[in-house]
C-alpha cells in the first residue's frame, strides 16, 4: 500500500517560480509581447503540428490569437489552473517551442505535461531537457504525486521524450481521439511517480537539474 502523501495547501498560496533553467534551455512564464514570436513558430511548424493531432493549431488562424494566447496563459497561471511555459535557447535566445503543466487535479495532485518543438530544433535533446525541468517543478513546487504525458501513438519523437526520461508506458488508449481528417487515433499514456522521480534525479537527470 502506498504511503499517504502530505496534504496540499491551497494552490493560491503556493509560490511558483516563473523561470526554470537547464544547461541549454530556459523555460519561463509567457509575457506581453511573446505572442508574435509564438505565432511565427506555429506557422513555421504548422504542417507537422496538424499531423501530430494538435487541434489548437487552428486557433492561430485568428489574427488576435497572439494577444489572446498570452493573456489566457497569464490568467491560468494566476488562478493556478495551469502553468504554460515558453522555451528559449540559453545561448541564442531563440524561441524553441512551448511546454507546461496542464489538467491539474489538486486533490491528488496529479498533472499532465504537454509540449511541442519548432521543427528546426528537433533531434538534439532540447525537449527532453525541458520536460525533465518541468517534471521536477511539478514534483517539487506543486507536490505532484503523479506526472503524466500523453501523445499520439504514431508520434515517435514525442513518445521518445518520456521513454528517455524513464516514464512508465502505462497504457495505449485505442480510438482515443480523432485526427484533423476525422480518422481515429490511439494515444500513449506515460506516468511518473515521486519515487521514480527521485531515483531519476539522483541518476540520469542529475546533469539537467544541477543548473
Amino acid at each position: 500500500m502506498s504511503a499517504t502523501a502530505p496534504a496540499v495547501p491551497n494552490p493560491l498560496l503556493i509560490d511558483i517560480p516563473e523561470e526554470l533553467t537547464g544547461p541549454r534551455v530556459r523555460a519561463r512564464r509567457y509575457r506581453e509581447g511573446d505572442g508574435a514570436t509564438v505565432a511565427a513558430a506555429v506557422a513555421e511548424s504548422r504542417d507537422r503540428l496538424v499531423a501530430a493531432a494538435m487541434p489548437w493549431v487552428q486557433e492561430w488562424d485568428d489574427p488576435n490569437q497572439p494577444t489572446i494566447f498570452v493573456r489566457r496563459a497569464q490568467a491560468q497561471w494566476a488562478a493556478r489552473e495551469g502553468f504554460l511555459l515558453g522555451l528559449w535557447d540559453r545561448a541564442s535566445d531563440d524561441f524553441l517551442g512551448s511546454s507546461g503543466v496542464h489538467r491539474i487535479d489538486w486533490s491528488v495532485p496529479n498533472v499532465e505535461i504537454g509540449y511541442w518543438l519548432r521543427s528546426q530544433y528537433e533531434g538534439v535533446g532540447l525537449m527532453t531537457e525541458a520536460v525533465a525541468m518541468i517534471a521536477a517543478f511539478a514534483f517539487d513546487a506543486l507536490r505532484a504525486q503523479r506526472v503524466r504525458i500523453r501523445c499520439d501513438a504514431r508520434n515517435a519523437r514525442s513518445a521518445a521524450v518520456p521513454r528517455r526520461l524513464g516514464f512508465v508506458h502505462e497504457a495505449t488508449l485505442r480510438n482515443d481521439a480523432r485526427n484533423a481528417d476525422g480518422t481515429l487515433r490511439d494515444t500513449f499514456e506515460f506516468g511518473l511517480t515521486p519515487e521514480e522521480f527521485h531515483a531519476a534525479r539522483a541518476g540520469p537527470w542529475r546533469a539537467i537539474l544541477s543548473c
